[in-house]
């Protein structure tokens, strides 16, 4: 097939790095991530306590990892299909939590929300990362993963303004889901079947097919999918309650409602920043300087819990958020070359494992000694032994 010219490669490029990006705020931004702000507004109207709170978050978290399993081990619809199903789902599950009630109601819908996230998460930036690479700008790759900060950062702003309105919860979910809705209808266009593709000459694939016979059976594979795991767990804890733990140590103050919308920003600019990093340095040695990142921003609010210790953790934290995640799925396509969507789902089935254990852990060590900083530095640890894993990894294989 006659390859196509470079400013074609790029404009085609730039169009689906800009659907993923808007699939992710779809997917993670909303269909995971708006609840984090709207917790608070559940508890303000007393249909859930802090407990059934943590509970709804780990049924999506769980859910999460069921639909990273289901990318593992299931090949059913093609990737496009699946994409677009998951968006439909995560529009109509958003729109349940405000048009449905009870507990026992939300729970199924977090969980089914989570499996769509999963899917949604998975196939999209494994599809929108080998387009690029196939159309040769695979540097575009951090656009995509601008798409869940993006996404806090809309849901997280729009909450505060609700929370100034006095909004009820029900009604916020309508509204998200009402975007989410919009925002798919921006992106469906370009999961198309039928895409131009760029064909490597015999030799290449012969060199690449022999490449993926000798890295599938790496036992640097079981390393990566653990130590991609300890970063489910040391983030979620904050990510799941930061607006209750600010207001819990900021009473009164107006500063709780705009440190996730932060976050959400930097998550986006870390992702964008990660972009003009060289794809040829090691990996996992950015994920290793991720990973402390972040740790000093999960424990910097226990340290100085004050409006600048929560803005500078919201920074640290969101900066290297969805970079660790463009750098961990650019090590499984080193791993599996093009047939690494089994690893992708593998490697966010165990970030999802992560994200299971850490919000009911939290919310226990809360009801034992009325604090979160017991179980943030439990997560800061398993943070820093993620970084100590990769930087072992990238040691042992120089």
């Amino acid at each position: 097939m006659t390859q196509l010219s470079s400013p074609t490669n790029r404009n085609q490029a730039l169009r689906i790095a800009l659907a993923g990006m808007i699939t992710l705020s779809v997917a993670m931004g909303i269909g995971r991530f708006a609840f984090t702000p709207l917790l608070p507004m559940m508890l303000h109207d007393h249909s859930i306590d802090l407990n059934g709170g943590g509970w709804l978050a780990t049924a999506n978290y769980i859910g999460y990892f069921l639909g990273a399993m289901l990318c593992a081990f299931w090949r059913g619809l093609p990737q496009t299909s699946t994409i677009r199903v998951g968006l439909i789902a995560t529009v109509l599950l958003t729109l349940g939590m405000g048009l449905l009630d009870g507990q026992s109601v939300w729970l199924l819908l977090r969980l089914l929300s989570g499996i769509a996230s999963a899917l949604v998460f998975v196939y999209s930036s494994g599809w929108c990362l080998h387009r690029l690479a196939q159309l040769q700008q695979p540097a575009l790759g951090g656009i995509i993963f601008c798409g869940p900060g993006l996404g806090i950062m809309l849901t997280g702003l729009s909450s505060s303004a609700m929370v100034a309105g006095q909004w009820q919860a029900m009604h916020a979910w309508l509204a998200f889901g009402a975007l989410a809705a919009a925002l798919t209808a921006l992106a469906w266009p370009s999961y198309r079947r039928s895409m131009p593709t760029i064909t490597a000459s015999t030799s290449e694939t012969k060199t690449a097919t022999a490449t993926l016979e000798k890295v599938i059976r790496r036992p640097e594979v079981g390393w990566q999918v653990l130590a991609y795991g300890l970063a489910g767990f040391g983030y979620i804890i904050t990510a799941t309650f930061l607006p209750v733990i600010a207001r819990q140590a900021l009473p009164g103050s107006n500063w709780p409602d705009f440190f996730w919308p932060l976050f959400g920003l930097c998550v986006a600019l870390g992702a964008l920043s990660a972009t003009r990093l060289p794809v040829h340095v090691d990996q996992r040695l950015l994920l290793a300087a991720c990973y402390v990142l972040q740790a000093i921003g999960v424990t910097i609010s226990t340290l100085l819990p004050n409006e600048v210790g929560f803005a500078l953790g919201s920074v640290l934290l969101g900066l290297p958020f969805t970079a660790i995640t463009l750098f961990a799925m650019r090590e499984a396509r080193r791993l599996r070359s093009d047939n690494s969507a089994g690893l992708m789902g593998l490697m966010t089935a165990a970030y999802g494992v992560g994200q299971i254990v850490g919000p009911p852990l939290a919310t226990r060590l809360v009801r034992a000694n009325g604090s979160f900083t017991l179980s943030l530095s439990i997560a800061a640890c398993a943070l820093l032994t993620g970084a100590a894993l990769y930087v072992w990894l990238a040691k042992r294989t120089q």
